[in-house]
């Protein structure tokens, strides 16, 4: 099995979702006492969020193509950013290494062309819903319309992942509040959700809403594995 590396912490809440994940998937196809091969690089995500606020794009994008060089330089034979949002710098990763980049969004596009999906809701910090990065990629790979919630919508569900999540905190209330998010998404014509923000799958699960959910996390990582075990 090829070595996966990881740039964790941001937050770390998720990143031990993909550590759990990867092992969980690994052991899935192995059996047995297999684990998935695997290093990360967590950094500090206090200084990550003031890059975000600030818009400190071009320095946020140094820092990751630092990290995912120290990854393959340890043995990566692949390198994921764990996180969403940060794949606004994608292009600063994959500049910077020569082992591939499994962009976070396309496990995503495939599994939802798969099912038939054409316009999906998507949940996630402000900067992943209402920016172009990752809803042009979608658009632009595999055709799909995408929705967000409306301002105040975008508004409630990124100080949630900021404010709650990346602590750990899951809250009934907030589950409420995406809910009535993806139920207006649903009412303006989506299809199915994405949870677009590697920490939202902390506090949404399937069963908490009609339309059907794609976990940015879980098909990222099942992705990685597959790539892993597969690569000769």
């Amino acid at each position: 099995m090829k070595t996966i590396g990881v740039i964790g912490g941001m937050s770390w809440e998720s990143s031990t979702e993909y550590y759990r994940l990867l092992n969980r998937y690994a052991k899935a196809r192995l059996g047995g006492h297999h684990n998935a091969r695997s290093l990360m690089l967590t950094v500090d995500f206090a200084d990550i969020e003031a890059g975000q606020r600030a818009g400190a794009w071009d320095r946020l994008g140094e820092q990751m193509a630092d990290a995912a060089r120290r990854l393959e330089r340890g043995g990566a034979d692949l390198v994921l950013l764990a996180t969403n949002t940060m794949h606004r710098v994608y292009e600063s990763i994959e500049a910077a290494i020569g082992v591939p980049f499994l962009h976070i969004a396309d496990p995503t596009g495939e599994a939802l062309r798969a099912a038939g999906i054409e316009r999906v809701g998507l949940l996630g910090t402000r900067y992943t819903m209402e920016q172009t990065f990752y809803a042009g990629r979608l658009r632009e790979r595999f055709g799909l319309d995408t929705l967000v919630p409306d301002d105040g919508g975008r508004r409630d569900v990124h100080r949630i992942i900021y404010e709650e999540l990346c602590h750990g905190v899951t809250d009934a209330q907030s589950r409420g509040i995406y809910q009535r998010a993806i139920d207006d998404m649903a009412a303006r014509g989506a299809q199915a959700v994405i949870l677009g923000c590697t920490e939202i799958t902390l506090l949404i699960k399937q069963d908490d809403t009609a339309l059907p959910v794609f976990d940015t996390t879980a098909l990222h990582a099942q992705a990685a594995v597959d790539w892993a075990i597969q690569t000769r």
